[in-house]
């Protein structure tokens, strides 16, 4: 299989210094704490990733890997073949994986939305009669081309998201990664951001969904569960959402249909493995009464 993104034994301490006293004064020690350990992760192209996990279990480091945002202090993360401690290929690697944050507000750098979107590839040198076209079809991708001479700041939350997301698009990126993209946002504003993703996806750009909402997570092609800076579970939504109690055990929930399928069979009801939609426990259940 053709790799996009690959984790090799990646491991990865932040180093933190603190202040203690010592008579009058006061002297620096230096601690460090491990925020990935041994993680291995494969991402092909095409793919629509879902990494999940409670907040401390690495899920945004690894995020930040991707493209070269962090080094990891041991292993090495490849991208396209290229290792992102090459430090000569990082603007390389940040033209191939786009990175969309948590706060929509801190991602905006114009005061109109199509410059705005215009702010990346005029960055990157493209001749401005590109940038239109660049522009326009990021713009047209993300269902916002009616708001391209809006102030950004009369948009919802949502609507931003959606143009920083354009703005990642309109560098050409082959992966656009997803970090907690929707936990700021209200219902509707999560469900235009999660239509956008799936849209570019079957389009053929490589989504990494980091998400802590198991709705979201259950629309990707294959999830990755983290805990405390490792792999636990990896494999499509039925296989994960399957192991309930080893979700549970990490803090995670699980789709209501998922639950209500486990707790039914716990009770002796005949149902199948890997139930996650609601649709599907309605007909599962209309099989066996």
């Amino acid at each position: 299989m053709d790799f996009i993104i690959k984790a090799d034994d990646v491991t990865f301490e932040y180093n933190i210094t603190s202040q203690v006293d010592e008579g009058d004064e006061k002297a620096p020690i230096q601690t460090s704490t491990t925020a990935l350990d041994g993680v291995d992760v494969e991402i092909a192209k095409g793919d629509f990733v879902a990494v999940l996990g409670h907040n401390g279990s690495g899920k945004s480091t690894l995020a930040k890997h991707l493209n070269a945002l962090l080094m990891p202090t041991s292993g090495v993360v490849w991208v396209k073949g290229i290792a992102t401690n090459e430090e000569d290929k990082a603007w390389e690697i940040r033209q191939s994986v786009g990175m969309v944050f948590q706060n929509p507000d801190n991602q905006i750098v114009a005061t109109i939305v199509e410059e705005d979107v215009a702010f990346g590839p005029e960055n990157l040198g493209v001749p401005p009669v590109e940038i239109r076209e660049r522009v326009d079809g990021a713009l047209a991708a993300v269902g916002m081309s009616n708001f391209a001479k809006n102030p950004p700041h009369y948009l919802s939350g949502g609507q931003k998201q959606r143009v920083a997301i354009a703005g990642i698009l309109a560098m050409k990126p082959d992966v656009i990664v997803l970090d907690e993209s929707t936990a700021m946002l209200d219902p509707i504003g999560r469900r235009e951001v999660m239509k956008v993703a799936k849209a570019l996806n079957d389009e053929g750009i490589t989504i990494v969904l980091i998400t802590h909402y198991m709705d979201e997570a259950a629309r990707a092609d294959r999830i990755i569960v983290m805990s405390a800076g490792r792999v636990i579970l990896q494999g499509v939504p039925k296989e994960v959402f399957s192991q309930i109690d080893t979700l549970k055990s990490v803090g995670l929930d699980v789709p209501q249909a998922a639950e209500i399928a486990h707790k039914l069979r716990l009770r002796g009801v005949g149902l199948p493995e890997g139930i996650v939609e609601g649709r599907e426990l309605v007909d599962a259940l209309a099989g066996v009464l």
